[in-house]
């Protein structure tokens, strides 16, 4: 079994910075993708940011030049810094993990973590 657990969210005023992580555990060998998704009250679930094993990152406009996501392939983690908040960017933030390969040659695709909550106040 591949599990994730994030950890980092709160509330923050706008203008503020967060810092998200997200492990997995489980006998990984390897994750292809990781990345993070968000879902608002109301609004669907939407990608924010991913990072593929070769450090290859893609992000939502609407973050891009705030968030940072990184990733350490050895302890298979990977992170989202957040400056300069803004109210819209409350959500619920989910880790993902996509392609996982386990040690004993198992097959894993789109595990989600539990999400962990960001509030953004004016």
């Amino acid at each position: 079994q591949v599990q994730l657990v994030e950890s980092g969210g709160g509330l923050v005023q706008a203008g503020g910075s967060l810092r998200l992580s997200c492990a997995a555990s489980g006998s990984i060998f390897r994750i292809n993708i990781m990345g993070w998704y968000r879902q608002a009250p109301g609004k669907q679930r939407e990608l924010v940011a991913r990072i593929s094993s070769g450090g290859t990152t893609n992000y939502v406009d609407s973050v891009k030049d705030r968030f940072t996501i990184s990733r350490n392939n050895a302890q298979n983690t990977v992170y989202l810094q957040m400056n300069s908040l803004k109210p819209e960017d409350t959500a619920v933030y989910y880790c993902n993990a996509d392609s996982i390969t386990t040690s004993g040659g198992g097959r894993y695709f789109e595990v989600w973590g539990q999400g962990t909550s960001v509030t953004v106040s004016t």
